[in-house]
């Protein structure tokens, strides 16, 4: 893989998307003995074996338009002219998917699972998770950068939920792990100490907000040192940067501006400074366009992936990806973004370092999501012929065996998200 990325060694949910072609095979479905013969599940009992889902679109403004959107095309959106942004699949309130039915209902996933959660997660997820689905499973079309932003910690996530639940709206973490369907552009992370030295010593704007005293700490800092103390420094000037105040952000960048403008006719910019120009033409005046500097700029190749751990910064800048997460929707923002930035908390939360992807495979209950093509699935239980088509999802039970099997002139592609393997070791 090439590309940089950040992970939290305390995470306790494992996350892990997985590309197949042709079959995929599974364990079984193992269903208790006395399932049948319970009094109490005939009525309400739901049915058995793999159902198709139909995720929730979310419109957000930084979001694809029609054709140009994969979340339009797989929900078949894509003459309604509204971005499309996010296609959700799984059990999150703010937008659960539901059971596909001929006749037009609407039972939600997160309804039919709590029908029976033993048999449909496995007893070993159901006690975990309180009968819930563990994971959220999303595709991205990314038109326009979204925020600098990170996602908080367990512990985090519950006293922020406690304090204000109308901005961070439940009590999750959220470690997320995203992989690239087209060519993917992200920050994510902080950049090394040598980096981050030439970017003291090339960028004054930068140096100028972040102060001498901190300049000089971080430029005599030794990258060999443990790192506790180049985190502490980095932590500093970090803040520093991001509480400055709105005019002197906007006169920075400014100045910034007019120094490149009179560069470009004796050098070639650098990729880190074509992006800067390029966020500042998108978010003018926003200090998320200095902040740039301090972190890794990603790219990713279709097919690669990043593992995005717990108080990590991070921004998606464009394309499309398949990314999976817990079941959460706390996001800290502090920049490149209109909404609510909550500075304090996110400079305070980060970890101030960088660690290598953790990529992991997923057995247990998951979705499915056929990206393109077209081909036939085969389960214990399925309801209808099988036929599996692009924009098709589906939830596969724990234990269930499942078989893919291409059709037509192309390959059937798909994208898994689930309960990986670690948990139940």
């Amino acid at each position: 893989m090439a590309s940089s990325s950040t992970a939290s060694s305390s995470a306790q949910l494992g996350l892990g998307l997985g590309l197949g072609l042709g079959a995929m095979g599974g364990l079984g479905l193992l269903l208790p003995a006395d399932r049948e013969h319970d009094p109490e599940l005939e009525p309400c009992s739901p049915p058995k074996g793999v159902l198709r889902l139909r995720g929730a679109v979310q419109h957000y403004e930084w979001g694809s338009r029609g054709d140009a959107s994969l979340v339009a095309r797989l929900a078949g959106e894509t003459e309604e002219g509204r971005p499309c942004a996010e296609l959700w699949m799984g059990t999150h309130p703010a937008a659960p998917s539901s059971l596909a039915s001929d006749d037009g209902g609407a039972v939600s996933l997160r309804e039919w699972l709590a029908r029976n959660p033993a048999a449909l997660l496995g007893r070993v997820v159901t006690a975990r998770w309180d009968g819930d689905l563990p994971f959220l499973f999303k595709v991205l079309s990314v038109a326009k950068p979204l925020s600098i932003q990170a996602h908080p910690d367990r512990e985090l996530a519950r006293a922020l939920h406690a304090l204000r639940p109308t901005t961070y709206r439940d009590a999750n973490h959220k470690p997320e792990m995203a992989v690239a369907v087209t060519e993917f552009r992200a920050l994510c992370g902080f950049v090394s100490v040598q980096e981050l030295k030439d970017v003291l010593r090339t960028v004054p704007e930068v140096r100028m907000l972040v102060g001498k005293e901190d300049v000089v700490k971080l430029m005599t800092a030794k990258e060999h040192d443990g790192g506790i103390g180049v985190r502490s420094y980095l932590q500093s000037a970090f803040t520093k940067l991001m509480a400055t105040s709105k005019e002197a952000v906007a006169e920075a960048i400014s100045k910034l501006r007019s120094r490149l403008n009179g560069e470009i006719k004796i050098r070639t910019f650098t990729e880190k400074e074509q992006l800067v120009l390029s966020l500042e033409q998108q978010y003018p005046g926003d200090v998320g366009v200095l902040s740039a500097f301090f972190f890794n700029y990603v790219k990713l190749r279709p097919g690669e992936a990043l593992y995005i751990g717990a108080n990590e910064p991070h921004a998606y800048l464009s394309g499309e990806c398949v990314e999976c997460m817990a079941t959460s929707d706390n996001v800290i923002r502090a920049g490149l973004t209109p909404k609510y930035k909550d500075v304090q908390t996110l400079c305070s939360m980060l970890t101030y370092k960088q660690m290598f992807p953790e990529i992991l495979q997923v057995p247990g209950p998951s979705i499915f999501l056929v990206m393109t093509g077209e081909g036939e699935i085969q389960a214990d239980g399925m309801p209808d012929e099988g036929v599996a088509k692009e924009g098709d999802v589906f939830f596969v039970p724990a234990r269930t065996e499942v078989k893919l099997h291409a059709s037509g002139p192309g390959c059937l592609q798909l994208y898994r998200a689930g309960v990986n393997s670690r948990f139940f070791c």
